[in-house]
């Protein structure tokens, strides 16, 4: 489109903060994994650039936990061998870190922290495997109630996107980002594909209380569901919940109120019992 990709950024985030109501982070990198990682920068509502020429002094400097796709296990691996920066792992001999993350991991890690991402970027649009929607906190908290209440909200965006495209799920996966920047995932399965909020909610919940320990700060946390049918067969239990209805009753209000006005959404999941 011949357009500075800086400004496309802008002019995106800036159109999801007039027509919705919320800010985000747009990073514009020359491969998805420098988007990617500029898009976690500095927030809230910024733009950030890393290309490949800014790597080391942008990406670098960073904790070598802030990769994309290194965990809390392979963080304190890295570390314990003087691994402590993304720029000490790029300078890390291959041989070393296939002992430390065996081959495949260490040959991906190790692109990855020299800003190399071969992987392609898809500009049309294809089938969903999954639907996910994530919450990051402007402080790191660690009450249980204003966790519940953001999953909560990641729950009906989740289950809302579901009921658009028409999908239901069976797999349910939480994950939080500590304040350190390590992650931690848990992921289930429901009793059978559903797109009601309240369902996968409750199997969220679940996975929440094996994904934290109850008491690290949190800076972020996300929900996403797979396995995912066209089928809207539904096998009859005995034990189905009978509140289903009303579940299925509030899931077409909070589908309503986006319909009508994107912004009603937030207020919807604050006010609603």
């Amino acid at each position: 489109y011949k357009k500075d990709p800086v400004e496309v950024a802008v002019s995106l985030k800036d159109e999801i903060r007039s027509r919705l109501g919320f800010t985000v982070n747009v990073g514009v990198g020359s491969n998805k994994l420098l988007a990617k990682m500029a898009s976690d920068f500095e927030k809230p509502d910024k733009v950030h650039t890393l290309w490949e020429d800014e790597v080391p002094e942008k990406m670098w400097p960073l904790p070598v936990g802030d990769l994309l796709w290194i965990g809390r296990k392979t963080k304190a691996r890295l570390t314990a061998y003087g691994l402590y920066t993304i720029g000490d792992l790029a300078h890390a001999s291959k041989g070393l870190l296939t002992r430390l993350v065996g081959a495949s991991y260490a040959e991906q890690i190790l692109e990855n922290a020299n800003g190399r991402d071969h992987s392609p970027v898809e500009t049309e649009a294809q089938e969903a495997k999954s639907i996910s929607a994530e919450r990051t906190f402007e402080k790191d908290i660690c009450a249980p109630d204003l966790l519940d209440r953001a999953l909560f909200k990641v729950a009906c965006i989740v289950a809302h996107r579901l009921r658009r495209s028409e999908f239901r799920a069976s797999t349910v996966s939480v994950f939080v980002k500590y304040s350190d920047f390590t992650t931690s995932q848990k992921q289930g399965k429901t009793s059978q594909p559903t797109d009601i909020t309240a369902l996968i909610l409750q199997e969220a919940r679940r996975l929440l209380t094996l994904a934290w320990d109850g008491v690290s700060p949190i800076r972020q946390i996300g929900l996403g569901v797979s396995s995912l049918t066209h089928d809207t067969s539904v096998q009859m239990s005995l034990f189905e919940d009978p509140k289903i209805q009303y579940y299925r009753d509030w899931d077409s209000q909070y589908d309503a109120s986006i319909e009508e006005d994107p912004k009603q959404a937030a207020y919807f999941t604050k006010t609603s019992k």
